[in-house]
């Protein structure tokens, strides 16, 4: 099948080049151009470590073109380019042309399926409670793939089109996909928001001193109690929504093949198997940028619809708005497109079963 990604960034070549391996024909869109200029030179795409393979990807021209140009649209961006990203694309969707959000951010899937209602088009949307691969970009043709994740919750809007949305993920990247009830779920199922909460928050002045640090390495007992004590928060919401969602050491166990334990000691287990990975070396990561406005704001909203208050999901926003002299809940701009702190749980539920 033909495959375009919007995105150029560690996943997104990650997905491209697992698409590859399976026999599909990857194309990758960077709106600026400027991360995919060598791969559009000729140079061709090398993935090492989980997935081993060199090739040389299609490369969209425009948003038009990655659109027009293929069979399924794959968002794998940032949550903060997601709007621009959506609103590129969605004038160009033909009726029924799949679209995966891969990770699924800050209702996106809704937003899409706003702008799709506008133009009287009805098209799947799936979105993913996470990424295909972990891993980073060591150069701008190179990805260094550190796992494939072996289980990836999804829902699709609307909700009638599960078993399809399935069905296209399984075809194009093989049995790892775990059907969840409805978007709700995928939106308490994104784990980094939380998780790069507490790495980032205790190894700030790491990121902006730009050190070399081990992030799995510096996940010590006091770091895992706090990621413990955040999922334990994102599960009581999830709860009270009558939501069945993965765990945080589910998330581990099946993102990185490692049996149950503690946090801190898979994390232990990470590193010592030299899988642990590096942090940030900037503040101005995605840890922060993307998940706080995108993962930890949502969180907190979705507590307050159900009087499960996320207080060090909140806590942690507003720190982090305090060090980096910025309120991070005025920089989502896809809840306010959404009108969601006028929605009522009620109204909140129906959206995510059938969409607009």
């Amino acid at each position: 099948m033909r495959v375009s990604i919007l995105g150029a960034g560690g996943a997104a070549y990650g997905a491209a080049a697992q698409l590859f391996v399976g026999g599909h024909d990857p194309m990758l869109w960077s709106p600026s151009g400027q991360s995919t200029r060598e791969l559009a030179a000729g140079a061709p795409l090398q993935a090492t470590t989980a997935i081993e393979t060199s090739f040389q990807p299609r490369i969209a021209s425009s948003a038009k073109e990655a659109v027009t140009e293929s069979d399924v649209v794959m968002l794998v961006m940032p949550g903060n380019a997601h709007k621009m990203a959506l609103e590129a694309t969605a004038a160009h969707l033909r009726e029924g042309q799949p679209v995966i959000i891969s990770s699924h951010a800050s209702f996106g899937a809704l937003y899409l399926s706003k702008l799709l209602a506008a133009r009287g088009v009805r098209a799947p949307i799936i979105a993913w409670g996470t990424t295909l691969t972990t891993g980073r970009k060591t150069s701008p043709t190179v990805v260094g793939v550190n796992s494939l994740r072996s289980k990836i919750d999804i829902a699709t809007v609307p909700e009638a089109g599960l078993d399809e949305g399935h069905a296209l993920c399984t075809t194009l990247f093989g049995e790892r996909f775990v059907k969840r009830d409805g978007l709700l779920a995928i939106a308490l199922s994104n784990l980094n928001p939380q998780n790069h909460l507490a790495i980032a928050l205790f190894n700030l002045t790491r990121m902006e001193r730009g050190e070399s640090w081990g992030q799995a390495e510096n996940v010590t007992p006091a770091v895992g109690r706090v990621m413990e004590a955040l999922d334990a928060e994102r599960l009581a919401i999830a709860e009270a929504f009558g939501l069945s969602v993965r765990t945080i050491k589910e998330h581990y166990a099946f993102s990185y093949q490692l049996p149950v334990a503690s946090i801190a000691e898979m994390n232990a287990n990470l590193h010592g198997q030299g899988r642990g990975g590096f942090g940030p070396t900037m503040l101005e990561s995605r840890y922060v940028l993307e998940d706080a406005p995108f993962g930890l704001l949502p969180t907190v909203l979705l507590g307050r619809l159900v009087d499960r208050p996320a207080v060090l999901h909140e806590a942690g926003l507003t720190v982090l708005s305090g060090a980096y002299g910025r309120d991070f809940a005025d920089d989502n701009d896809l809840l306010p497109s959404l009108d969601f702190a006028q929605m009522t749980r009620e109204e909140l539920q129906e959206r995510a079963r059938l969409g607009f």
